[in-house]
């Protein structure tokens, strides 16, 4: 397994700070807006007088509210579709290891979030990359370029969307052809939705769980991290109308026995509760955020990116040979004012050797003042970085 991109540099980013130098952030999608106050009043009114195991499947409140939140944007499914388990991680996991067989494959469109690489190499699968372009916003390549990578061995498409590390949104277009591709190879479809509340600009999300023709072939990963602002609570879910997959993947549950129990109670409040003002308002910050980084990054020489259509996230091309050094000279020989800033690179997230060497990526999950801090200093250290060391 590969060392996370996202995290390798942390051992330089203490160092940094040990020597008095204050760093921003921006390698990692840790949000920083306030976890509802309703969850922690649920674990407080769900604290039992022994912490015992709960369903490997999850508890059933927070099964029936998973399927309740679905309903309210027009997608119908059961409790019984939904399995909770231990982050959006653990989803992934159980989707490549209930649908592959050891030395099995799964096609990603790269750059992909990097720990998919991760899960990959735990479920014996080999995860087959098929290129996107920075030129284009990341949008799938043509339907020929697709299908030259399905062989025998083929099991699955895996989408993230909204796309983690790219911002990018497909569109009912494009998931209209991988619906085709997968009908015409007998295929899984596996999408990381985990960023389904995050599309800007009046834009909207299509799930996968909405297409047509292929309802038993469709395997959706979603968390609360992100949404809810929970990331520590480890809480995830998998869905599916397929009853095979769910008895593959709930065996699974069961040889880890439950997720975690008390964390679920103050989940199914969350998604029972909350309004659809705490949606918008967190929808309005993250694309203030993203209107942020475009501002100052737009006047600088040699940095290429489109606009990022969701998630909080974007892949930048940089004018420098190796992204992974400047990044880690940020850390190690560069601060302004005291400060400097931490960003992830992006060759990580890629599994095509020698792409992405030029780009990083950012997580624009700062106030707008700290984001505006974060990026004068990246354009700062851009600046004498290439002025003196390339």
């Amino acid at each position: 397994m590969q060392a996370s991109p996202i995290r390798k540099l942390v051992p330089y980013a203490n160092a940094a700070k040990a020597a008095g130098t204050s760093v921003y952030h921006l390698n990692i999608g840790q949000p920083d807006i306030p976890t509802p106050e309703g969850y922690w009043n649920a674990l407080k009114k769900s604290m039992p007088e022994v912490l015992a195991y709960g369903p490997s499947q999850g508890i059933p409140e927070l099964r029936r509210a998973i399927a309740t939140y679905y309903s309210r944007s027009g997608i119908s499914i059961d409790e019984d579709d939904v399995i909770i388990t231990t982050g959006g991680s653990e989803a992934v996991y159980f989707a490549f290891m209930a649908t592959c067989d050891h030395g099995d494959e799964v096609i990603c469109f790269e750059p992909f979030y990097t720990n998919y690489n991760g899960f990959a190499s735990m479920a014996g699968v080999n995860l087959v990359p098929v290129t996107s372009s920075v030129e284009n916003g990341f949008h799938l390549p043509d339907t020929e370029e697709i299908e030259s990578k399905i062989t025998e061995k083929t099991k699955a498409i895996l989408i993230c969307n909204p796309n983690n590390p790219t911002g990018t949104v497909l569109s009912p277009e494009e998931l209209q052809t991988l619906s085709r591709i997968i009908q015409k190879h007998d295929l899984y479809l596996l999408s990381d939705e985990v960023y389904r509340d995050f599309v800007f600009d009046g834009g909207s999300h299509l799930s996968i769980l909405e297409l047509p023709g292929i309802e038993d072939r469709v395997i959706v990963m979603d968390s609360i991290s992100k949404r809810f602002s929970s990331c520590g609570a480890r809480l995830g879910n998998l869905i599916s109308r397929n009853k095979t997959v769910l008895d593959a993947v709930l065996k699974l549950g069961q040889a880890r026995l439950c997720p975690p129990t008390l964390a679920q109670y103050g989940a199914a409040w969350i998604y029972h509760h909350l309004s659809e003002d705490y949606y918008d308002n967190m929808l309005k910050t993250y694309q203030n955020r993203r209107n942020v980084l475009m501002e100052e990054l737009a006047d600088v020489e040699g940095i290429f990116f489109l606009k990022p259509e969701g998630a909080f996230y974007a892949t930048i091309k940089l004018p420098v040979k190796d992204a992974e050094k400047f990044a880690l000279w940020m850390l190690t020989d560069f601060q302004y004012n005291g400060e400097t800033t931490m960003v992830s690179p992006a060759a990580g997230f890629y599994a095509t050797p020698g792409l992405g060497v030029d780009q990083i990526r950012i997580a624009y999950v700062l106030s707008d003042e700290k984001m505006r801090k974060a990026l004068k200093i990246l354009k700062e250290g851009l600046k004498v970085y290439r002025d003196t060391v390339e």
